[in-house]
């Protein structure tokens, strides 16, 4: 099965063809394009009909979408959903979301080579971090929760699991701190891929209608709202 990968939740954003197959657990990366952050809405169509037609395929030719649902920039994630869902419903075609958190959890799985709670952590800018609890065995994980964090607060809850992030500068606070945490390498379309395609086998799609931004923070517009009288 043909899947189309897509991220657009930070700086800079990527878009991925890779082959999975549906016998195994197995994913083959095609190729991975990186995306200049900032131009998503010009850049992000374009490259996925130039992705497709340079490996000799159409857009009828892709079998389902994994899409980074967040967290992450607001703009870029409403660019990339928003490009996902008109392809999904043309087309007909699943949709998988992921979570970057669940991603980093489960790289810290793999790397530390244990197993039950875990803390995955993102720089969200503003001091704060995006962070995700999940009980993590294996390749299988389980959501707790996912929260923005002041740093401190992440510090303290991270004594009691294992923390994981691809932030180098998060990592070194944290052992200053006392703190043992994995570091792991940035969440790339590759640990995208195989997440999803392990969720799409699992029946965990979503409609274009249901697909929505997983952002944990609120927009601006909702923090500074005045108060409806």
């Amino acid at each position: 099965m043909l899947l189309l990968v897509t991220d657009t939740s930070g700086r800079h954003g990527s878009v991925a063809l890779a082959r999975a197959r549906t016998e195994s657990c197995e994913v083959e990366m095609i190729e991975a394009l990186a995306l200049e952050g900032g131009n998503f809405s010009a850049l992000l169509v374009p490259q996925i009909a130039a992705l497709l037609a340079k490996h000799g395929f159409s857009r009828k030719d892709i079998g389902a979408f994994i899409v980074v649902a967040g967290p992450g920039s607001f703009t870029g994630l409403r660019v990339g959903l928003a490009a996902i869902k008109a392809l999904a419903e043309i087309l007909q075609k699943p949709i998988v979301p992921v979570s970057l958190l669940e991603v980093v959890a489960l790289a810290g799985q793999t790397t530390s080579k244990t197993r039950g709670k875990m803390l995955a952590a993102l720089d969200a800018s503003r001091g704060d971090l995006y962070v995700g609890d999940y009980d993590v065995e294996g390749e299988n994980s389980r959501l707790v929760s996912e929260q923005l964090m002041v740093k401190d607060e992440f510090l303290s809850l991270a004594r009691d699991a294992i923390a994981v992030t691809p932030d180098e500068a998060l990592a070194v606070s944290a052992r200053d701190a006392g703190v043992a945490i994995v570091l792991v390498a940035p969440p790339d379309a590759a640990r995208i891929a195989r997440l999803g395609w392990r969720k799409l086998q699992a029946g965990e799609t979503v409609s274009p209608a249901e697909l929505d931004a997983n952002y944990i923070r609120r927009t601006d517009a909702e923090i500074f709202a005045k108060p409806s009288s």
